[in-house]
Order: structure tokens, then C-alpha cells, then sequence
């Protein structure tokens, strides 16, 4: 029987899911607050990973992350740690990966995404539908790069950060932490701690 189960069962978890059936997984159950009324993948529910009487730990299970939030995912993802347990990370078989790609524990890679070669991706990233990652860019922990935006080369990204949908980043640009650059937006300088940056050519709101 599989062992490997994911955490977060709606959302974002299904595009997961999907992926991770694709890539040969076989995952057995899902973890939530809550038994989901909605359940289109047959999982079965083995409780709440957030509960201090979890049955989860220590059985030899793999988890998958389906959370979208990066924080939530960035505190799901150290819990983990702390308890030991095997993190996995997916890869959409229809994605292209470059050489010497280094990947941290439970990132997430989307259909359709490009990873050219020696760029280094932190600990529990969503690179999602489309997106396009150039050359020896470095992505920090638990970032979501939203679908068909595009890093260029030497791009830096800070943890917990987010990139919108279609925004693009400039070469070599670096942008901090935990922040947000809108859909469509186009990043040409770097972008400190904290900011919002929206608009083409971007600006900082």
C-alpha cells in the first residue's frame, strides 16, 4: 500500500495531485482541519497534521505539500522537519529541466514549466503552469511563482515571495523577501524586503 500522502486537499492540491499522478505517484490520502465533502481524487482522510493527537507521524509516510499559501506552506513545511518525516518533491513529466538544477524538499514544478540549466530552488516553491525560470537564477524557500511568468537570467527571489501571473522578470534583477509582484507586472530593478510592485514598467505601491 502507498504511504505517500499530501497535506491540503482543495485548490491547489488538485493541479498537485493531477501532477503527482502523472509522475507515478501513488498517493493514498490527504490531510485537513476537516473530512472534505469533496473528494475527486477517492483519497482517504487520516486527520489533521495541525492537531497535537495527529496518528500521522512516525508511520513511514511521504508528504506531498497542496498548500498555495506561503506561509502556511513555509510552517507546514518546518513542523515536518521537526518531526522528521520524508518530504517529497513533484515534477510535471511535461516539464523541462536543465542540468545541474538543485531542488529543495517539497517543491512543487507544474506542467509546462522550463528550468534551464544551474538554477538552485529552495525548500517548498510552487513553480506553476508555464513558468519560465532562466539560467543560474536562485529561488529562496517557500516561493510561488504564479503561472507563465518568466525569471530571466541571474534572477534572485527572496524567501516567501510571490511573482504573479505573467510578470516578467529583468536579468539579473534581485527581489527580496516576502514580497508581491502583481499579474503582469514588469520587474527591471531590484525590489527590497516587503515591497508590492505592480504595473509595466513596475513600480512600487
Amino acid at each position: 500500500m502507498s504511504k505517500q500522502v499530501i497535506i491540503g486537499y482543495s485548490g491547489h492540491s488538485f493541479v498537485v495531485l493531477d501532477a503527482a499522478e502523472k509522475a507515478g505517484f501513488e498517493i493514498f490520502g490527504y490531510t485537513e482541519k476537516h473530512k472534505q465533502a469533496k473528494n475527486p481524487f477517492k483519497l482517504e482522510y487520516i486527520g489533521f497534521e495541525g492537531n497535537s493527537n495527529f496518528e500521522g507521524w512516525d508511520n513511514g509516510f511521504e508528504f506531498v505539500l497542496g498548500i498555495g499559501d506561503n506561509k502556511i506552506r513555509e510552517g507546514i513545511t518546518e513542523l515536518l522537519t521537526l518531526k522528521r518525516e520524508s518530504l517529497l518533491t513533484v515534477i510535471h513529466p511535461s516539464s523541462n529541466v536543465g542540468s545541474k538544477v538543485e531542488f529543495g524538499a517539497g517543491t512543487f514544478v507544474a506542467a509546462g514549466t522550463s528550468i534551464n540549466p544551474m538554477v538552485k530552488i529552495g525548500k517548498a516553491v510552487i513553480l506553476n503552469t508555464g513558468v519560465i525560470i532562466e539560467h543560474e537564477c536562485k529561488i529562496g524557500n517557500s516561493v510561488h511563482v504564479a503561472p507563465g511568468a518568466v525569471l530571466a537570467g541571474n534572477v534572485k527571489v527572496g524567501d516567501r515571495s510571490f511573482i504573479g501571473a505573467n510578470a516578467v522578470v529583468k536579468e539579473g534583477v534581485e527581489i527580496g523577501s516576502d514580497v508581491i509582484v502583481g499579474a503582469a507586472a514588469v520587474v527591471l530593478d531590484n525590489v527590497q524586503n516587503g515591497s508590492k510592485i505592480v504595473g509595466n514598467p513596475g513600480r512600487i505601491i
